[in-house]
């Protein structure tokens, strides 16, 4: 059995290996949603292993990191995750991220091979359209209620947490937070990608239409494959297998010698 390697405190606070897999082939790091928590992608950790090792994201203000403030920023966000994966260069490394995460995927590998790290083999980003269309949005900005209302629209979250006063003021301040970050986030027409990209939308996602996911394709030089499944914004609950299957045929399956 191969040993992994230490992540390091500050690995440790960000990173959760929740089915270790010293043997496998590839690593796949999961970035969650706004309001999201590294405990979303679980039985994605389950589903691969042992060939892939899943490295999901926790990001502040949630489940054990519940008393730190969020990061309100996606560059900060990403600069932090970038940090938190510099222990693990040691074979092929892909990223997953959905909503905002799918944001934050594609700020930490622009930033990888500047950092000195391998570029990952491929970014799938998942319910959220090209940062190139953008839109102004002010979430961050509304009422408790409506930012309740937009959750209930998106769907993600059980409907009895949000009935419960006491849940409510336990994650609205990090959901707040997080459609900041994501709602202030612009991205820099002049980098792109170099790896591929693997695209996935709901056909009825209220937030992202075919164009808008189709359009990831303008920030790689790298091959783009788009996946449109049936379903709204959380789509990858129901398809989870069909996301899972694709997971499989895209990622690498033996570290290249």
């Amino acid at each position: 059995m191969t040993p992994g390697p230490r992540a390091g405190e500050h690995g440790e606070k960000w990173l959760r290996r929740f089915r270790p897999a010293p043997d496998a082939h590839a690593r796949l790091v999961c970035l969650p949603h706004a309001g999201g928590s590294a405990s979303f992608f679980f039985p994605v950790a389950g589903a691969l292993a042992p060939a892939v090792e899943v490295l999901a994201v926790q990001y502040p203000g949630r489940q054990d990191r519940r008393h730190e403030p969020p990061v309100d920023n996606i560059p900060d966000l990403a600069d932090q995750i970038l940090d938190a994966l510099r222990h693990f260069d040691d074979r092929p490394l892909a990223l997953f991220g959905h909503s905002m995460g799918a944001v934050l995927g594609y700020e930490v590998a622009l930033r990888m091979p500047g950092a000195g790290l391998p570029a990952p083999t491929r970014l799938f980003a998942s319910g959220r359209r090209a940062p190139c269309r953008d839109r102004a949005e002010r979430v961050h900005q509304v009422s408790d209620a409506d930012i309740v209302a937009e959750l209930r629209t998106l769907g993600g979250v059980d409907a009895a947490a949000l009935a419960d006063p006491e849940v409510l003021e336990m994650i609205l301040p990090t959901v707040r937070g997080d459609y900041r970050a994501v709602e202030s986030y612009r991205h820099d027409p002049d980098r792109r990608l170099d790896c591929p990209l693997t695209v996935l939308t709901g056909d009825s996602d209220p937030r992202v239409s075919v164009d808008d996911a189709r359009a990831w394709a303008e920030h790689t030089t790298g091959p783009t494959d788009l996946v449109v499944l049936p379903g709204g914004h959380f789509f990858l609950v129901d398809q989870r297998d069909r996301v899972l299957e694709i997971l499989r045929q895209e990622l690498p399956v033996r570290i290249p010698t």
